[in-house]
């Protein structure tokens, strides 16, 4: 494969890669869920299933503990998520989500599946699986982060 053609599959990965965000994260207010960037989503995704604490939050972001907790402050404030004693460490606060941040997680779900389906209507349902297939093979393994 030629550099140009590197740049042009990148560019392309790209690009759905963000509009993807973005219509995940316009579906999110879309069902009402007010005061949220596409940063917090990533940090849904961590918190869900069963919490984390904010240095895990901090790793799984690429970012240092106090932006995690200034995210968490956040969060906690609009009552997506709360803190509660970590039942392994006495110290440490395990953060989870609340009714309203799973409400929240499955309006995001809702909207990444409208946007997929979207693709199956250009692509076909076959084009799309094979898609999903193959970039399984080569996407990292770890989380998915934002880009900051």
């Amino acid at each position: 494969m030629q550099n140009s053609e590197a740049m042009a599959l990148s560019a392309a990965l790209l690009a759905v890669a963000g509009g993807l965000t973005q219509r995940i994260n316009e579906g999110v207010v879309a069902r009402g869920f007010e005061g949220l960037r596409p940063a917090h989503g990533f940090a849904f995704a961590r918190l869900a299933p069963d919490g984390a604490t904010v240095t895990d939050l901090a790793a799984h972001l690429g970012v240092t503990k106090q932006a995690a907790s200034q995210l968490v402050d956040e969060i906690v404030r609009k009552g997506y998520a709360e803190r509660r004693v970590h039942p392994l460490d006495a110290r440490a606060r395990l953060i989870v989500l609340t009714e309203r941040g799973w409400a929240c997680t499955r309006a995001a779900e809702e909207a990444a599946a409208e946007v997929v389906r979207g693709w199956s209507d250009v692509l076909g349902e076959g084009e799309v699986q094979a898609l999903r297939e193959q970039l399984g093979r080569i996407a990292p393994y770890g989380p998915i982060r934002p880009a900051w």
